[in-house]
């Protein structure tokens, strides 16, 4: 435990991405199994502990120390596990300290009721990096910068082999991975994903910019148009199928609607997007689906998910993704027009000849669920990661309206001690309403400005949160519009981000709700 404590420590202070690379690659070669697989499935999120949940850990913090004082100290620190590792009281303690791989087996095997004891024991023993490691494994809540892609990009420095490769065959695995590390270090063979119905890396886009038009060829490339949903790719196999989001996370079990209809001999990459007599329905109604254990018939019934497919990656045993794009797209067709699958449909090409004709196309095309459009070169193979050239996305400009900051919340990780949440609104006559939430758009200097400016100009506290006097106005970015039930405005923003901060504007001529309308049309 000592040495995972050290990883997240050295990681939650280090800002650069490759040395945060150095140091997790540097862990995984000199710590043995099973600690490392256990570190990497930290990481990774691969980790659950039924029986030790935030809330049982707060009534353990509580029992062992001030309850007043435990309240207060979350609310300055902003983070359970620094504020467990801090005030957690110094104890003598005769009990060995123990391996990370130690402490996952005990956890597993000790009954609900005795997990209480059984943490109190650790925290009695580990020092404050060690208490603040447990309660960062237990809640799953890292935060020390390291996404579960970037764990696995430190694979490759520690094992030569490309990221490609391990993603190729990571949802054959689990922890704690020795098979994995095995392969890495050349003590045996690649773990064979075949017959598993596993995750293949997807392709993605870069976002164009209009200034390359002019050197691009529009006979090299194939358009279509870019849907407002979730990434989804749909891999069957052996008889049997699986779901995937863009990233590699299942999704399998959210979608049972959608599984009775999936194939079970190739793998389709497409768009998970909610589809009413074929016309698709804005993002909000797919966000009703996403993230959920369980999913009611009241959602099934009306919130009925579909895929529109753009390419295919494997058909009966055969992986094509090595043809060119336009022969996939013959491939898709061809394989669609054999089958009988409610709920999937194929995504249009959109015809043009000149960039200028495709233009006015992207600028006239209104519809709801259409981003923008993706250009495909027709000579492109399927290539995982973000290559330079093959894909484009070309998305529409996006929005923006002056809003007044409301509510300021404490951010996590290295932004704890700063109020780096921003909730802001639009006027409704004298009255301002929510519309949305952001976090970025700003630099660390800008930060530092507005967390002081909310310090001085606070009205009320609920916890973390602080509400503010109207006063600063924020020019915010956002690519669409949406109804929403949840806030009081009625609509709320899609992907808003802090363009710049109007610290030179009066809040009263900030937007209006009816502005939003309009622009909702």
């Amino acid at each position: 435990m000592k040495h995972f404590a050290a990883l997240l420590d050295r990681l939650s202070y280090q800002p650069q991405r490759n040395a945060k690379l150095v140091q997790l690659a540097d862990y995984f070669a000199h710590t043995p199994d099973p600690d490392r697989g256990y570190a990497l499935a930290a990481l990774t999120g691969a980790l659950d502990f039924a029986h030790a949940k935030p809330a049982m850990i707060r009534e353990l913090a509580t029992a062992h120390t001030d309850a007043v004082l435990f309240g207060l100290s979350y609310d300055f620190v902003g983070d359970l596990a620094e504020t467990v590792a801090l005030i957690w009281p110094k104890n003598e303690s005769t009990v060995a300290v123990p391996s990370l791989s130690e402490v996952i087996a005990t956890l597993r095997a000790t009954k609900k009721s005795e997990v209480p004891k059984l943490l109190a024991g650790w925290l009695d023993t580990l020092d404050a990096t060690g208490r603040w490691a447990l309660m960062k494994l237990l809640t799953g809540a890292l935060r020390v910068g390291v996404s579960a892609r970037l764990a696995k990009t430190a694979l490759p420095q520690f094992g030569k082999v490309e990221v490609a490769e391990i993603e190729e065959v990571w949802h054959g695995l689990e922890p704690p991975y020795t098979d994995l590390f095995a392969w890495l270090t050349g003590a045996g063979p690649r773990p064979d994903p075949k017959g598993r119905a596993a995750f293949r890396p997807v392709m993605l886009a870069h976002a164009l910019d209009e200034t390359d038009l002019p050197s691009m060829n529009p006979a090299d490339y194939a358009a279509e148009w870019k849907w407002d949903g979730v990434r989804i790719q749909i891999v069957g196999e052996n008889n049997r199928a699986r779901l995937y989001s863009r990233t590699g996370d299942e999704m399998t079990s959210a979608l049972p609607d959608l599984m009775d209809f999936c194939p079970t001999d190739a793998t389709l990459d497409g768009e998970l997007l909610v589809i009413r007599d074929g016309v698709v329905a804005p993002f909000a109604d797919l966000q009703k689906r996403l993230n959920r254990k369980t999913v009611s018939a009241e959602l099934l019934r009306t919130m009925p998910v579909g895929v529109r497919l753009y390419d295919i990656l494997a058909e009966s045993g055969e992986d094509v993704r090595a043809l060119p794009f336009a022969q996939r797209r013959q491939r898709l067709g061809a394989w669609f027009a054999r089958q009988n699958r409610p709920r999937f449909d194929i995504s249009a090409p959109v015809p043009f000849a000149t960039w200028d004709d495709l233009a006015t196309k992207r600028a006239e095309n209104t519809t709801i669920g259409v981003e923008g459009l993706m250009l495909k070169r027709l000579d492109s193979p399927y290539v995982a990661g973000r290559p330079t050239g093959p894909w484009w996305k070309w998305k529409r400009d996006p929005r923006t309206a002056d809003a007044v900051l409301m509510y300021a919340q404490r951010g996590h990780g290295k932004r704890s001690s700063y109020y780096s949440d921003y909730t802001f609104g639009v006027w409704n006559g004298a009255d301002l309403v929510p519309v949305g939430k952001a976090y970025f758009g700003f630099t660390d200097e800008e930060l530092r400005q507005i967390d002081r400016w909310v310090r001085e100009h606070t009205t009320n506290k609920f916890g973390p949160v602080r509400e503010v006097e109207p006063g600063l106005v924020f020019e915010v970015a956002f690519e669409g519009l949406q109804r929403s039930t949840r806030h009081k405005a009625g609509l709320a923003m899609r992907f808003p981000r802090i363009s710049r901060i109007r610290w030179d504007k009066p809040f009263g001529e900030a937007d209006t709700l009816e502005t939003l309308e309009r622009m909702l049309g």
